[in-house]
């Protein structure tokens, strides 16, 4: 058993073209390959909801920072198309990139508000490249439904205020973060990880979420924030990007738990960066104490 590689955005079309014809509803998970479970997860609640799934697999060169960090990114897709093949995905999408960057490519799709702080503020031009490859990917598909995770949830944000302001026509499926046995966030990156590193990586998780549950008992928001990098610094992390909460409608900081929230951290482990997040749903007496 094998998935069909589609390369060109003619053929692309083409196919696409076929099911529209016949009435079938399209789905798209883009990627950027290296898949692990948390892809394939994705990959499971499309095929639950659309006839149809294309999976796309392009490392996009306009959201990498370092030039290194982009050389250094696997490149799996032989191994992908294996993992993808016993789900019944239909298609993988894997253009080349002048496929999808031609010569006198030009345009840049830029969204304020949501990309600004956390992640963006640590990574200028990121979420710039993010959703310039998403818009063309969802209008190079034309899919009616695409799904995302949740462990990347500025870039859920991004995507979703992305597709809504240039009114492109597809539902933003969300999904929850897909995490190993002993909590870490899967994450390609996670490969990276030297195996005592492994060892420690998880404590980022147990702090999050304890810091989370602290937070919706009722603790204040700053002095828990405050010990949670204390334990994030002592669990071996060397360097904390951000922990900060954020509202989960539209990512605008909290100083004070009154409304459902976002947790989200990013810290470097080594070499390598992890982000992770959790929700904390707000008190009941916390919104009618807002909404008096």
């Amino acid at each position: 058993m094998s998935i069909p590689i589609i390369r060109t955005l003619a053929d692309l079309r083409k196919t696409v073209a076929v099911w529209r014809h016949d009435g079938l509803r399209v789905a798209v998970v883009p990627t950027m390959g290296a898949l692990h479970e948390g892809h394939l997860s994705l990959v499971r609640a499309a095929l639950e909801r659309a006839d149809r799934v294309i999976v796309t697999l392009f490392v996009n060169p306009k959201q990498f920072n370092s030039p290194a960090d982009l050389a250094a990114y696997p490149r799996t897709e032989h191994e992908d198309a294996a993992k993808l093949a016993p789900l019944g995905a239909h298609v993988l999408y894997a253009p080349h990139s002048f496929e999808m960057y031609p010569e006198g490519f030009a345009t840049t799709v830029s969204v304020a508000d949501v990309s600004e702080g956390l992640c963006g503020a640590y990574r200028p031009g990121h979420f710039d490249g993010v959703a310039t490859v998403v818009a063309k990917l969802f209008l190079q598909t034309g899919a009616d439904l695409a799904f995302f995770g949740e462990k990347d949830f500025q870039q859920l944000h991004v995507v979703r205020r992305m597709a809504r302001d240039l009114d492109i026509p597809i539902e933003i499926v969300a999904c929850p973060t897909v995490r190993e046995e002993d909590g870490l966030a899967m994450s390609s990156r996670n490969a990276r990880l030297s195996p005592s590193q492994r060892q420690d990586a998880p404590k980022l998780a147990a702090i999050l979420l304890n810091a989370a549950a602290r937070i919706a008992g009722g603790a204040p928001v700053d002095p828990t924030l405050d010990e949670a990098r204390s334990a994030i610094a002592a669990a071996g992390y060397a360097r904390i990007e951000y922990l900060e909460l954020r509202a989960e409608e539209d990512l605008a900081p909290m100083d004070t738990f009154d409304r459902p929230g976002r947790l989200l951290v990013a810290a470097w482990l080594g070499e390598t960066r992890l982000i992770d997040n959790v929700g904390i749903p707000a008190r009941p007496e916390a919104i009618t104490r807002a909404a008096a």
